[in-house]
């Protein structure tokens, strides 16, 4: 849980450009990459990932832009990755409201009581986790992975190192 404002700024930053990496990464093409029927697609992901910043923040009395929870996925990965960007600057912006005395305060989450530095680790760790699965639908869809707490096996090579051993 963060308990001073400055602790999430950095991991935000250092998170949303990882997304951002991700994102920047999917064609128009790719974005219908399903790892099966009843699965998400990757445009889909990518849309939830993105609505899911002003959807969980809003509920703290937040005002992030952004698109809203039903809205469809548009067709277009550079679409995706502009409202992702304005969604992010937004929670940014917004967040200049809150100190660190703010991140103790209590909304009601999903049917529970949450501490505002708990909303802000979860929404760090929900973006997280679905950039994983992001990942697995950009290698099914033969698009380039990006590194982000260390290489890609592409980027081992450009490294000048030999990726590790599958």
């Amino acid at each position: 849980m963060f308990r001073r404002m400055s602790d999430f700024q950095k991991i935000w930053a250092h998170e949303s450009e990882a997304t951002l990496k991700a994102l920047r990464g999917l064609t128009d093409a790719s974005l219908s990459q399903s790892v099966g029927p009843d699965g998400r697609t990757l445009g889909r992901l990518a849309w939830h990932v993105t609505g899911s910043i002003p959807e969980m923040m809003n509920r703290t009395g937040l005002k992030v832009a952004g698109p809203g929870e039903h809205d469809a996925p548009p067709a277009s990965a550079a679409s995706i990755v502009a409202a992702y960007e304005a969604a992010s600057k937004s929670l940014v912006e917004e967040l200049g409201r809150w100190t660190d005395e703010t991140l103790s305060v209590k909304d009601e989450m999903y049917g529970e009581s949450w501490a505002r530095g708990f909303t802000l680790t979860a929404l760090v760790s929900h973006q997280t986790h679905h950039r994983g699965q992001m990942t697995v639908l950009m290698r099914q869809a033969g698009l380039k992975v990006p590194g982000v707490y260390g290489p890609a096996r592409e980027e081992w090579g450009l490294m000048g190192a030999e990726p590790p051993v599958v």
